[in-house]
């Protein structure tokens, strides 16, 4: 199916509302699990205490830019150094996913599209996190932080749907694979970037885009490097 270029330029933007930050444990010697139950009551402690503050629409306009309550709670949540994979803005509950939980689907994709596992993995792990419900400040959504325009001219009818966010992206993927001649670092400059932009550097290689890399967008240049680091760890 046709992809819309205009809109497949700003897939996978990555200026998250919040971010991501990972540990087993705390400095304090505490499991994840302490430290996670104690940071989810503080949260919610600062959350109704915000909300209360705000009593009129102009103060919480000024508190809540986005002009939602999930929008707030997320805000909220990333002052307190929450991670993108463990708050749900949309059901408003910490839940965590990880890999595993999409095997099959990440199997499958690789094995239709022909993109390796291993990149797959690196890019929704670099994307969101492994958190499905995860939505961007520029409109991306999803796993694989798809937007709404290149979500339907891939037939994604519900980019929070993993299956769909998945097939969807792995597909675009191996079109930018295709399109860049199997160069990786090209194709995952355009799934992040947009074609376009990987175009106007006149480049034919990924050696010659790491020479270029600068003349990127900053996110995009920070970006391949996460795709690179992620990929190690799950590299067979």
């Amino acid at each position: 199916m046709a992809i819309n270029p205009a809109s497949g330029s700003g897939v996978g933007q990555l200026r998250w509302v919040n971010l991501r930050s990972s540990s087993l444990k705390s400095e304090t010697g505490k499991n994840s699990s302490e430290v996670s139950g104690s940071t989810s009551a503080e949260f919610s402690a600062l959350l109704q205490e915000r909300t209360l503050q705000s009593g009129d629409k102009d103060s919480a306009t000024a508190l809540n830019p986005l002009g939602d309550s999930s929008s707030l709670s997320v805000l909220l949540w990333q002052q307190l150094g929450g991670t993108s994979d463990s708050y749900n803005a949309i059901s408003g509950e910490i839940t965590e996913t990880k890999p595993t939980d999409y095997e099959e689907l990440i199997q499958t994709a690789s094995t239709k599209y022909g993109v390796p596992v291993d990149l797959i993995k690196a890019v929704i792990d670099t994307e969101s996190s492994f958190n499905p419900n995860v939505v961007s400040s520029a409109g991306a959504k999803g796993l694989m932080q798809l937007m709404d325009g290149t979500a339907n001219g891939l037939g994604v009818s519900d980019p929070f749907d993993p299956a769909q966010s998945i097939d969807g992206g792995v597909r675009y993927l191996s079109y930018q694979l295709k399109r860049f001649d199997g160069q990786e670092k090209m194709a995952l400059a355009a799934y992040n970037a947009g074609p376009g932009r990987v175009n106007k550097l006149g480049v034919n290689s990924d050696q010659e885009l790491m020479e270029k890399l600068s003349q990127l967008p900053e996110e995009t240049q920070a970006y391949i490097l996460k795709i690179e680091r992620a990929r190690a760890e799950y590299g067979v």
